[in-house]
């Protein structure tokens, strides 16, 4: 069962996937990225140079002992990651 919650969250990149990611005051260490996928529409431009995207990542991370499946989604217009929803 997923529960959805649209948090803001920091991330930490290594070539270009998230690596790391703190969500409710704790530090997740991404273990696995289980799928990725980009969403582009026209209206979520907010510029020339914007490509209108959501890039999301489904990924297996732990904050220290048992992993948990949770789905990141970056925003290029604001350049914002959400935590969009979680796995039990």
């Amino acid at each position: 069962m997923s529960r959805i919650y649209g948090d803001p969250i920091e991330v930490w990149t290594r070539d270009g996937e998230p690596a790391r990611f703190v969500w409710r005051d704790r530090l997740y260490v991404v273990r696995t990225v289980l799928d990725h996928w980009v969403t582009s529409r026209e209206w979520w431009k907010i510029s020339e140079n914007d490509p209108g995207e959501r890039r999301f990542w489904r990924v297996e991370a732990s904050p220290g002992g048992q992993n948990g499946t949770y789905e990141l989604r970056f925003d290029t217009a604001s350049g914002g990651w959400l935590m969009l929803r979680a796995w039990d």
